[in-house]
């Protein structure tokens, strides 16, 4: 239907076809017998969907969730999907029933794409949500369900239905790293516009790119890095189906040598630490790293450019902005902030009256830009709190320095204030992960004996460091980094730290169980 059409599906996917591109490969999965994916087989694979979801009473604009592995049917699906007029709502591969049952009714899906392996999970709550009409068991047997390569395999394919770039093409819910999820609505036109502005301006994206991201094609940050943004430029991404452990993710990168890798912080951490002095098999063709879902420290991003010779870009995103828009880039890079806004997007900073505050100051990040989600569905209230005009909350706080960069302080309900004066609980935990002992460390506020917020620090240390003696080293420690009055009054020690699918550390369930 040529490139006039604001589907997205026709520039992410027909396009490439078009213009005689379509023997490049778009996907390979990671492992023994892994598959791989065209862009011209996509096109054909994504374009039978429309005729699956017709013969199965399933119509424009319908919602089907997705709960299904980084595996080559899940771009199948999703384009799939958007080629039809149908929403794709991908959810997080982690969740319990209880959740899935939640987000399921609250979406009102018609349909479920659900990854074999993960169907004893939500097998339990299907017989529960009445709005639900078919379930679509993708490799395995179907166990009484409809087997997914059967009824793709029995449609022709079709072409891209016509859209506009502003009406709604997928469904996001957010991780809930401080609650229930809410469901995030994105138009057409955003996914596109993050590839014009972080996938090209920022990465520098290529054909002959390939992705690794650890982070999963569920949520808006993979889906950026192993979909948006190769397939932007008819370049490739490895799809890894399981859990990132530091082991798998060097046994994977070994196996494809990847150009990109795209984590989080708690993954880079747990690599350095298990790297010792030499860089793994398989970066030799990296140029570049990308690192998003909370700050990374910058004993990481050091530690990382020592080992491998490449940098990580650090940013900052959100599900409501699909991708980052504050970011590190290469050859301006300061590790330890999250750089300056991507080109496309503003950002400001305002304190809790709204005016805006100046360097050197704490304030709540405003950002501007083109991947702006319409609103929360069903939520009116929390939709206009964060949406405000062509301003997004963001619930960060933040500090810009005298030369125009931004340095992460926390979540909003994370801050609290010593002596009067806030304190950010990621300049407490950057400063004791740079002890020699301390692989990951996480800070809430805690009362004292006199009722007054105090920092108290969870720390998990390297394997083979000992807790005897230790406590009062780090705090000594972060006195001598940070200041002696940011210190942790008390510490304790943990085997590890609750998080989110994306790597957040969930500072919430922290706070609940002190």
């Amino acid at each position: 239907m040529g490139q006039q059409n604001g589907n997205a599906a026709s520039y992410f996917v027909d396009r490439h076809v078009d213009e005689g591109q379509g023997g490049r490969t778009a996907f390979v999965e990671c492992g023994a017998g892994g598959r791989s994916l065209t862009y011209a087989q996509l096109a054909s694979e994504a374009g039978r969907m429309a005729d699956l979801f017709q013969r199965h009473g399933i119509s424009r604009e319908d919602r089907a969730a997705m709960i299904v592995l980084d595996q080559i049917e899940f771009p199948v699906i999703f384009w799939g999907c958007l080629k039809a007029g149908v929403i794709p709502v991908p959810l997080n591969t982690l969740l319990s029933a209880d959740y899935y049952e939640i987000i399921l009714t609250d979406s009102r899906a018609k349909a479920l794409f659900v990854s074999n392996e993960l169907l004893p999970t939500v097998a339990p709550i299907l017989g529960k949500l009445p709005d639900l009409r078919k379930v679509f068991v993708i490799g395995g047997e179907s166990e009484g369900h409809l087997a997914f390569a059967d009824e793709l395999a029995k449609g022709e394919p079709s072409g891209t239905i016509a859209a506009s770039a502003d009406e709604c093409a997928f469904w996001l819910y957010s991780s809930g790293s401080t609650g229930r999820p809410k469901g995030v609505r994105h138009v057409h036109g955003s996914l596109k516009a993050t590839a014009d502005t972080f996938g090209a301006q920022v990465l520098g994206a290529r054909g002959d790119d390939l992705v690794l991201s650890a982070a999963k094609l569920f949520f808006a940050y993979g889906l950026g890095n192993a979909m948006t943004f190769p397939m932007a430029v008819g370049g490739a991404a490895a799809l890894f189906k399981a859990r990132p452990t530091p082991a798998d993710m060097f046994a994977a990168m070994a196996e494809v040598k990847p150009t990109i890798f795209c984590g989080v912080p708690t993954l880079y951490a747990a690599m350095v630490a298990q790297m010792g002095d030499a860089a793994p098999a398989g970066t030799e063709r990296l140029r570049l790293c990308v690192s998003a879902g909370e700050a990374l420290p910058a004993e990481i991003g050091n530690r990382w450019k020592a080992l491998t010779g490449v940098d990580i870009v650090d940013g900052v995103g959100s599900t409501e902005m699909l991708h980052i828009f504050l970011s590190n880039a290469p050859g301006n890079i300061v590790y330890g902030t999250s750089g300056v806004a991507v080109p496309g997007y503003a950002v400001r900073l305002v304190d809790e009256e709204g005016r805006e505050v100046g360097p050197g100051e704490v304030g709540e990040l405003l950002v501007d830009g083109p991947s702006a989600a319409e609103n929360y569905w069903n939520q009116r209230d929390k939709s206009r709190a964060t949406f405000e005009g062509r301003w997004t909350r963001t619930g960060d706080k933040y500090e810009r320095t005298e030369d125009g960069r931004y340095v992460y302080c926390g979540r909003t309900d994370d801050m609290f204030k010593v002596s009067g004066i806030w304190v950010s609980p990621f300049e407490v935990e950057q400063a004791l992960v740079t002890h020699p002992d301390v692989l990951e460390a996480a800070v809430v506020a805690d009362r004292d004996e006199a009722g007054l917020e105090k920092p108290r620090a969870f720390v998990v240390l390297k394997n083979g460091a000992s807790a005897d003696g230790l406590e009062g080293a780090l705090k000594e420690h972060v006195k001598a980094k940070v200041g002696a009055w940011k210190y942790p009054r008390r510490i304790d020690f943990v085997a590890d730290l609750p998080k989110t699918a994306t790597g957040k550390v969930q500072r919430f369930k922290l706070r609940e169980g002190a």
